[in-house]
């Protein structure tokens, strides 16, 4: 699923905000998993993983799915099909900046929810003892 990226910016400060989105959608995804994984009796596993690949269908898909499309399929046979293409992306060269950013943001956003969540955050953030 792909959502508006025209207000984004170019190149690395785009992959920082698109990271951002990544990170608030985790954080909130391992919250409501960890609401409904506590009634359910779920370990971390489960939490974790759920709400890391569902963090990831709305907020990395999209540009993923061009990635893959633009470096993987051999559809694009013509120059005209190419420059049609690339005119639908935002920012076609920094995709993987984006996508970069996406996955990282992902994983830091589950990882604060979690290291909050499970009641030891001091010692995981600070180092305490």
């Amino acid at each position: 699923m792909e959502y508006d990226q025209s207000w984004m910016g170019y190149g690395v400060v785009g992959g920082l905000e698109a990271g951002a989105i990544s990170l608030a959608v985790g954080f909130l995804l391992y919250l409501l998993f960890h609401a409904i994984g506590r009634r359910r009796g779920w370990g971390y596993g489960p939490r974790v993983g759920w709400s890391y690949l569902l963090t990831l269908v709305p907020t990395a898909s999209g540009d993923l799915w061009n990635l893959f499309y633009f470096n993987y399929t051999s559809g694009l046979q013509s120059l005209q099909l190419l420059h049609a293409k690339l005119a639908e992306v935002h920012d076609p060269d920094g995709i993987g900046t984006r996508v970069l950013f996406e996955l990282l943001g992902a994983a830091v956003g589950v990882y604060v929810a979690w290291a909050l969540c499970s009641g030891d955050w001091k010692r995981r953030f600070f180092g305490g003892k």
